[in-house]
């Protein structure tokens, strides 16, 4: 199937699950079932997308797959700022409008054509996996990529309830809302100057130094927590911005790194272990702020950055990663 049908079919299926939610699930277990059925929609969405943008592009390939993440983050956003707009308390209402923009995506995605550089898809083959997993570099990348997503995922669900607890919020989910929608959304423009810079400088420096500025802000919450919103606003853009922009680049790095035959299965087997993951790290932040309070909850978040950026300077030293960013690492 072309990636642009599959993406607009998944979206289509995805923003059918969410609008069910809305419409009639009252219950835990039909409703955690749906969401389940958004998840596995969502699959079905960003590797094609991400390989679409690919296929467009090669010396500037950075750009176009950070932009496309980009455009994923600030959408990732906007029922938050639904919610402030006059959502809060009225959840049906941010699901429907979340289903809506949905359908929309589908309707635009099927006016892309595949780009010149779109590799053919490789028929299946249960190897592929396998041929993925033992690439030493793309395993670097991919690790890279983990250990960034055990922090973004866990922050961007968590975040409005740390807000609210706040001394600048305190308690005024409006306003928490509004502020989650801009520190998510201004991740589009991070994502978009990462793809830009990482093409220029190195897909291993841009992600580095997102993972080491992103996880030190996990850890400087605290500090900000009980600071008024002139300090915590200006906190917030730089984490925001920081946190999604490496994103894109190992989506990228897998592209360029792996057998071109099967660059989707590479980026469905990144996203689908990456996302796993993040199912763990964000159980475990209500699970630590009952233990050490909204203030320090997002600390130990820190170990995903730390991670990810040693996988990515291991990534550097070897000799694949001439093939990144055009030569640049």
């Amino acid at each position: 199937m072309p990636p642009r049908y599959l993406f607009a079919a998944s979206a289509v299926a995805g923003a059918g699950a969410t609008a069910a939610l809305a419409a009639s699930v009252d219950t835990l277990v039909p409703a955690v079932a749906l969401r389940f059925l958004t998840g596995v929609a969502l699959a079905g969405v960003y590797p094609p997308g991400m390989k679409i943008a690919a296929g467009w592009f090669t010396e500037a390939r950075g750009l176009a797959i950070g932009t496309v993440v980009g455009a994923l983050t600030v959408g990732s956003a906007l029922p938050h700022l639904l919610r402030a707009l006059g959502g809060v308390g009225r959840p049906r209402l941010v699901l429907f409008g979340a289903s809506g923009l949905a359908v929309l995506a589908a309707g635009l995605i099927l006016l892309v054509r595949p780009g010149p550089h779109q590799a053919p898809a490789a028929p299946f083959d249960p190897a592929a996996v396998r041929r993925v997993v033992s690439d030493r570099a793309t395993t670097l990348a991919n690790l890279g990529y983990f250990g960034h997503m055990w922090e973004l995922y866990a922050v961007w669900t968590w975040l409005p309830a740390y807000l609210v607890a706040t001394r600048a919020v305190d308690g005024a989910s409006g306003l928490a809302s509004l502020l989650t929608f801009g520190t998510i959304a201004v991740g589009g423009v991070g994502a978009v100057a990462a793809g830009r810079y990482a093409d220029r400088l190195g897909r291993t420096r841009v992600t580095s130094a997102a993972m080491v500025v992103s996880g030190s802000a996990s850890v400087l919450a605290g500090a900000f927590f009980g600071l008024p919103l002139v300090a915590l606003l200006p906190f917030l853009l730089v984490w925001g911005v920081t946190i999604v922009a490496d994103s894109a680049q190992f989506s990228a790095a897998v592209t360029e790194l792996a057998d071109p035959a099967y660059v989707g299965t590479a980026l469905t087997l990144q996203t689908a272990v990456g996302f796993l993951l993040t199912t763990v790290s964000i159980q475990l932040v209500p699970v630590l702020q009952g233990a050490v309070g909204w203030q320090w909850a997002f600390a130990p978040l820190v170990v995903g950055p730390v991670l990810g950026t040693l996988a990515m300077q291991r990534l550097r030293r070897r000799p694949e990663a001439a093939r990144l960013a055009g030569g640049r690492g």
